[in-house]
């Protein structure tokens, strides 16, 4: 069997094939596998997440059910005792993320590439899936020419549309769907927004990080939960973790009506009965920004922000204050770029695939990762889908394969 892309899904599935006793390939448009794994670690590599089920599963969103169909078979807990297997220990952060011990990325794919190769995977860079041949056969554009291969059965693990530059790029979507295979439009998924700041706030306030700070979306449904967390002012409009885990929610807000409402809470840790009586006390000669700051806790961009969305009368009446402090809202225009996006949204429909990830208009041709119609806000929870789909494609891979010798 081939596998077709060197991501984490991809390697998991080739790892699962090959301890079933099948023949595998893998095959990897970049010179080197796992590069975009490699980047997501830079920072600290998030491997899964502390988080019991079934509120794990409930991170996916409307795929909830689907996603954990394949957590039943391969969760965090198997994720973690995985990595401990290669000599990489985990531990959970405050904040419920698991990291590796020494929090690289590096060593844990080193030594899974080592192993896999031990194992007898065959790994072929620089081979670029093109489609299909007229007779069935696998396309692939190399350094050296074209190739062509013959393969019982086929995982496809090539990513979503997010970090191009690292290979995925979704140009697979068009051979699929000419093969009839239902595939959803590539969106953008934890990922920034554009907001029109003002000259001044832009110029002067890009980078700086906003928090504490609590957020949530305002439509035509009513006011989300407020979640609490950090989130950046960037140039153009805002991003962050904050801003990821309600990005599937803004997006689709967007995509309704052509703009979301964000409500921000500049002093969560504050009541508005609180920040009423403080804002009221005389002023005398103090400025305003120096009132803020002694009375509300606020400075730099928080104040820039009270500025940016009220008008000067307002900004002296402690009332609008303590209002706006308490939510302050901000009309996000779009999404950022699909290519700046820390994933995506959207590809391979779910119902397009049998139980063991199988595309039912191309028998033997098996789908995983983020190829595939789901999302997750960052924390661990993509990366454990992505594992825990190319142990199941990979599985049932196998067993096509067995079935058919066998029959």
């Amino acid at each position: 069997m081939i596998i077709i892309g060197g991501g984490p899904a991809g390697l998991m599935a080739a790892e699962t094939a090959r301890a079933q006793g099948i023949d595998v390939d893998l095959y990897e448009a970049k010179g080197s596998v796992g590069r975009k794994f490699l980047i997501a670690g830079k920072g600290g590599m998030n491997l899964t997440h502390g988080e019991p089920r079934p509120a794990f599963d409930g991170r996916y969103g409307e795929r909830a059910r689907e996603i954990g169909a394949w957590l039943d078979d391969f969760d965090a807990t198997a994720l973690r005792n995985w990595a401990h297997h290669l000599g990489v220990d985990t531990f959970v952060g405050s904040s419920g993320r698991v990291f590796p011990s020494d929090l690289k990325a590096a060593p844990l794919l080193r030594g899974w590439v080592h192993r896999l190769r031990e194992s007898g995977v065959r790994f072929h860079v620089h081979h670029r899936w093109l489609g299909w041949r007229g007779d069935g056969a696998w396309h692939f554009a190399t350094a050296d020419g074209e190739s062509f291969v013959h393969a019982g059965a086929a995982v496809l693990a090539l990513g979503g549309g997010s970090w191009p530059q690292l290979g995925s790029d979704g140009a697979w979507q068009a051979q699929l769907v000419a093969r009839g295979v239902d595939v959803a439009p590539l969106q953008p998924a934890n990922c920034g927004f554009d907001i029109e700041w003002s000259a001044y706030l832009s110029s002067r306030f890009a980078g700086a990080p906003l928090k504490p700070v609590a957020a949530r979306l305002h439509d035509a449904s009513g006011r989300t939960p407020m979640l609490q967390g950090e989130c950046v002012i960037t140039q153009s409009g805002i991003e962050g973790s904050l801003i990821y885990a309600l990005s599937a929610r803004l997006r689709d807000a967007i995509t309704r009506q052509g703009y979301a409402i964000l409500e921000l809470d500049l002093a969560p840790d504050r009541t508005l009965d609180r920040l009423r009586h403080d804002l009221a006390k005389p002023r005398a000669s103090r400025t305003l920004s120096e009132h803020l700051r002694r009375q509300a806790g606020l400075a730099g961009v928080k104040t820039a922000l009270l500025h940016e969305v009220l008008e000067p009368a307002q900004r002296h009446d402690p009332e609008i204050l303590a209002r706006t402090i308490k939510c302050l809202s901000l009309r996000l225009q779009r999404a950022r770029p699909l290519a700046e996006a820390i994933s995506s949204a959207g590809g391979v429909r779910l119902e397009a695939l049998h139980d063991a990830l199988m595309l039912t208009a191309l028998p033997g041709v098996f789908c995983a990762g983020e190829m595939l119609d789901w999302e997750a806000p960052t924390g661990g929870y993509l990366l454990t889908a992505c594992f825990a789909s190319g142990y199941r494609a990979g599985m049932g891979a196998a067993h096509w394969l067995k079935a058919r010798a066998t029959a």
